[in-house]
């Protein structure tokens, strides 16, 4: 994907179940200029008499330009149209975790923020997905007798790591002759059948990076500890890495969490809550199947479209997978309704039987 030195931002959204395709050509820098548009199956190209811009889309994508319609201009956004398109996904959501290569391997975890190490050389024999955060309420439905699994939360064993929705669970037992995160002050007491101290419930047990201070997860128990998906990168030990800008990272790790968990639970309504329980943003999925290629310009040109900016600077010749998510702010009681509703009522799929209501992230 390549463009003139002063082109006309371009945006294109390319739906691969549908294989439908949205172009938005961004307005000219003068309103009313002239604007020449041709397409082509592997590219297309936007003249004004000011400039000229000319998109090479990937090898996974081909458009069919007879296929153009709906043409329309948005005051403020530009000219849009939709066609055709053939498209291959190429995914590259950032993966936080290889299961099948890494659980025999050493795995180093990093702050994802400052690259600190936070557990050296830990090898993993287990790498298991933790149930839904439901599970218990359906054992209780499916037992016929007092649930087997009260009060027994699922702690990972020395040498296990357990995937949770949006953070992993690892046994820092045998990591007590290495450096370890720091903990901030909690509360201990000491039980007077055993010799070893407990944390008390409601303690201050936030686990906090050395170097950057950056809020890494939260310790569970004496040797079990969370760590948030968003701040720690797992590889394997003695390879080195390409170093993530943070945003593309995060918005990766969101992006995989709600793919997954729209996957698994058939819902597309979700709740992004603080460290105490608050609800801070509604979210709704919009479509997952969406591939995205866009063109900047120069950078006195750049005046819409500045989504991939970091991810251009990288790999220029690429669509990116991308999730489409409409999202509400839910702070001094503003969608309220919305959110009770999500909390406690449901909105079906197509296809679906019953309600569902939205998922915690």
């Amino acid at each position: 994907m390549a463009a003139a030195a002063a082109g006309t931002p371009v945006f294109l959204e390319v739906r691969t179940q549908l294989r439908s395709a949205l172009l938005i050509l961004g307005e000219p820098k003068e309103g009313g200029t002239p604007m020449d548009i041709s397409i082509t199956p592997s590219s297309l190209q936007v003249k004004t008499p000011a400039d000229c811009t000319e998109l090479r889309l990937p090898a996974e994508v081909r458009l069919v330009p007879s296929s153009c319609r709906g043409l329309q201009y948005v005051a403020g956004d530009g000219l849009h149209l939709r066609l055709q398109v053939w498209a291959e996904s190429n995914a590259k959501l950032i993966s936080m975790f290889n299961q099948s290569s890494q659980a025999r391997e050493c795995c180093t975890f990093y702050c994802q923020s400052c690259g600190e190490v936070v557990i050296r050389d830990r090898k993993l024999l287990r790498v298991l997905p933790l149930p839904s955060e439901n599970w218990g309420a359906l054992v209780g439905e499916w037992c016929c007798h007092p649930d087997p699994f009260a009060n027994k939360p699922l702690h990972p064993q020395e040498n296990d790591c357990f995937i949770g929705d949006s953070f992993f669970l690892v046994n820092l037992r045998s990591d007590l002759w290495q450096p370890r995160p720091e903990l901030a002050p909690v509360e201990t007491h000491c039980l007077s059948s055993e010799n070893h101290f407990k944390l008390k419930p409601k303690a201050n047990t936030k686990v906090i990076c050395k170097r950057c201070k950056v809020m890494l997860g939260e310790t569970m128990s004496s040797e079990t500890t969370k760590f948030y998906m968003t701040e720690i990168i797992i590889q394997p030990s003695e390879r080195n890495f390409p170093i993530i800008p943070r945003s593309q990272f995060v918005q990766s790790v969101i992006a995989q969490c709600l793919v997954e968990l729209s996957t698994a639970r058939s819902t597309f309504r979700f709740t992004i809550q603080g460290h105490d329980g608050k609800v801070y943003i509604l979210l709704w999925l919009l479509n997952s199947d969406s591939l995205v290629i866009e063109s900047l310009g120069s950078s006195r040109g750049i005046t819409k479209f500045p989504l991939l900016e970091d991810i251009l600077k990288a790999d220029s010749s690429s669509a990116w997978n991308a999730v489409k998510v409409l999202y509400q702010p839910c702070v001094k009681s503003r969608n309220e309704k919305e959110r009770q509703s999500m909390n406690g009522g449901g909105a079906e799929r197509e296809g679906d039987t019953e309600p569902e209501a939205g998922s915690r992230l």
